[in-house]
């Protein structure tokens, strides 16, 4: 039987659940999506189209299939967690082309409930870049395909906002969900520190990576991150009560300046939300430079050991050696006094807003062979307000609030929240949801 209906996380898995639909039908619609779509984007670096039917075909036959939250529904999952069978890569040539003899902690949440995983999503080498690609390829955003869908989970959200999977996995260590959400028009959350099991490497990037989920709606991702984080409740999205929101867009560098576009959008978010009932004042955070850098560089270099550096591209060779120097600069110290300062800063609000991007996505064009100095200022200039959040392990996500008029690619803003927040931060996203919806896929 054909898959009919909404195809969104919610709506696969109660139609599985209830049995008005098959777990079989929903992956076989990705995969036909996928065959059909990803030519184009190249969002996939394999699809696990014979061992997902499988595992569908199983879903079907659970006698517990009614309790699944995820029950049937394709989920995509980026190159830098395991999937029992397949091989961790993590976007490059060096690393090992076997078989992962286990599934990490995040995978095996998702299949246990129900989920299948029907492919491995693209990355740029080590997770590093801020656009997705290889010498092999060059994955796209599906709004404009000149454009790059971000990074480093731009295969996870090309693969979301063409269609291809209701859900995608992602990861974001320097704003890696969010970017990418902000590029192609997701909703995009990354938890704070705890909340879901990073294990991303030997520390994951000294405590600043996580793994968070990538959907259309807010819903779909308050239902993957409720499975992801083990946490039932946070599914249940809130009403979003009256809230002290911060508006931040100064710009976190002195040189850089945001496009125009992209401040109007969260001003007019602002306002949107003072009329919904928020309080909304001017308030700046503190932007830390040398604790974010610093572990971005030095994440990676440890991420590289044991690693044959010929096979590494010539960006990542450089990024791994100036990330061995900068593992002398980084220092537990560091972190609690911009703790503390953004502890203080959050006395005086629930929340703040600012853009998620300071410019849309660059052109999708290679950047592997380009020397590290051009892809990291490209990269800076790109997403400078995400960074403070990863430093911090408080929670983001990204918010879809319209459209650009030169790229026709998304503008969005970003939402961040102390420990604990990712309940209010998903309030707020749904309440802008309801009142400005969003184009939810591209096909």
């Amino acid at each position: 039987m054909a898959w009919t209906g909404e195809f969104t996380a919610t709506a696969i898995a109660a139609a599985v659940r209830d049995g008005s639909q098959s777990a079989t039908a929903a992956v076989t619609e990705s995969l036909n999506r996928i065959a059909a779509r990803d030519p184009e984007v190249r969002a996939f670096v394999i699809v696990r189209r014979e061992k997902a039917l499988a595992e569908a075909a199983e879903v079907d036959r659970r006698p517990d299939r009614a309790t699944l939250p995820l029950a049937g529904v394709p989920v995509a999952v980026k190159d830098n967690i395991a999937v029992t069978g397949e091989p961790l890569r993590n976007g490059s040539r060096a690393t090992s082309s076997g078989p992962s003899p286990a599934d990490h902690p995040v995978a095996a949440r998702l299949r246990a409930a129900g989920a299948i995983v029907v492919g491995i999503t693209a990355v740029p080498e080590l997770c590093i870049w801020g656009s997705t690609d290889s010498p092999q390829a060059i994955t796209r955003n599906p709004w404009n395909t000149n454009r790059s869908p971000g990074g480093s989970s731009g295969g996870s959200a090309a693969a979301v906002v063409s269609g291809m999977v209701p859900i995608a996995h992602a990861a974001d260590g320097l704003g890696s969900i969010r970017v990418p959400a902000a590029s192609c028009g997701l909703f995009g959350i990354k938890p704070g520190l705890g909340v879901v099991p990073a294990r991303l490497g030997p520390n994951s990037w000294f405590g600043m990576a996580e793994n968070g989920p990538l959907a259309t709606t807010v819903a779909d991702a308050a239902l993957v991150l409720s499975v992801m984080a083990d946490r039932p409740e946070l599914a249940d999205v809130l009403e979003a009560k009256a809230l002290r929101i911060a508006i931040a867009v100064k710009s976190p560098l002195a040189l850089l300046r945001t496009d125009p576009n992209w401040t109007a959008a969260t001003q007019a978010a602002a306002a949107l939300l003072s009329d919904l009932g928020h309080t909304v004042s001017v308030g700046e955070p503190h932007y830390s430079v040398i604790a974010p850098i610093s572990r971005w560089l030095a994440g990676p270099a440890l991420d590289a050991e044991g690693l044959d550096r010929r096979l590494l591209q010539r960006r990542t060779r450089r990024h791994i050696a100036i990330g061995n120097l900068a593992r002398r600069i980084v220092r537990p110290s560091q972190i609690p006094p911009i703790t503390q300062r953004a502890h203080r800063f959050f006395e005086g609000f629930d929340a703040v807003l600012t853009p998620s991007l300071a410019q849309s996505p660059p052109i999708a064009e290679p950047r592997s062979d380009r020397s590290w100095l051009a892809n990291t200022l490209a990269d800076s200039r790109l997403a400078p307000y995400s960074a403070q959040w990863n430093v911090l392990g408080f929670p983001a996500a990204s918010v879809p609030f319209g459209r650009h008029p030169v790229t026709g690619t998304p503008v969005w803003v970003q939402l961040a929240a102390p420990p604990g927040g990712e309940a209010t931060i998903l309030a707020i996203a749904a309440q802008l949801e309801r009142q400005r919806p969003w184009p939810r896929v591209t096909q």
